[in-house]
């Protein structure tokens, strides 16, 4: 990570206008929830959780390290579950994982160098779509021309619940990596991050690495709709990362589930530089 940290520093460099960041709202309701709903916590059976969002009924976004383990094997499709808009154990809608797939050469390295950043994104095809009337997909778009950011993700100490920040800022963008200051951590890989500016929130970027330090937090992501078209393509191709075995069969809509992966191996590119 440190080297990480020190070939992105040029991107902390950039200009950006001065803006006071806004907190995190907690979204345990379903009103407080009302727009939210695609946005869900991507969980591992037998350990760890990442965060994720529907960009098509059956296609969820999130970072490509969340669905490798530690010694860079990737994870049976069939050990994913997403949860659209989990709070307290109940899920707005539930689906399997059917097939997972990655960019061709992501290599999942414990401490990804800036060219592994930019491709540290996953399609998850679920075994079952979620309707739109019930968790109605983002679109994927490129970074705007200002500053202001939101992000919904689940982190550690908070893994209930939605954590919403409204407000935060764009540090610098390079070469296709985006740097913010939204308060994210452990479990907030493959959270979204939105432009609001619209009628409609847009996923310009996601969570994939990042640190804590001091109460001040930095992440980094990359643009997306180039990669997200190519993942398209390879997912039409059957060129898949990993595949689950035999038919999966989606939850109910409301269904209650308690369980949660509680292990750090995914998400785990939070530390200190």
């Amino acid at each position: 990570m440190k080297a990480l940290w020190i070939a992105l520093v040029p991107l902390l460099a950039l200009p950006v206008a001065a803006q006071d960041n806004t907190g995190l709202n907690r979204l345990e309701t379903r009103d407080q929830l009302r727009g939210w709903e695609s946005v869900g916590r991507v969980d591992i059976d037998g350990g760890g959780f990442c965060t994720g969002a529907l960009i098509a009924p059956d296609l969820v976004l999130t970072a490509a390290h969340c669905v490798f383990g530690p010694a860079g094997a990737a994870i049976d499709a069939g050990r994913i579950r997403f949860r659209a808009g989990l709070a307290d154990g109940v899920a707005i809608a539930e689906a399997e994982v059917l097939r997972t797939v990655t960019p061709e050469g992501y290599r999942s390295p414990n401490a990804a160098p800036p060219d592994q950043l930019l491709l540290d994104v996953a399609l998850l095809q679920l075994a079952t779509p979620i309707p739109s009337s019930v968790a109605a997909p983002f679109t994927v778009a490129r970074p705007g021309v200002g500053d202001k950011v939101s992000v919904v993700s689940y982190a550690a100490g908070r893994e209930e619940a939605l954590s919403w920040q409204r407000v935060c800022r764009v540090l610098g963008q390079q070469g296709g990596l985006v740097a913010v200051d939204c308060d994210v951590t452990f479990g907030s890989s493959g959270a979204p991050v939105l432009d609001r500016s619209g009628y409609r929130a847009k996923i310009v970027s996601i969570i994939s690495a990042g640190y804590k330090e001091d109460g001040r937090s930095v992440a980094f992501g990359m643009e997306l709709p180039g990669i997200v078209d190519d993942l398209k393509a390879r997912l039409r191709a059957g060129k898949v990362t990993s595949e689950a075995v035999g038919k999966a069969k989606a939850a109910q809509p409301g269904e209650k589930r308690i369980t949660l992966g509680a292990g750090n191996d995914t998400g785990a590119r939070f530390v200190k530089p």
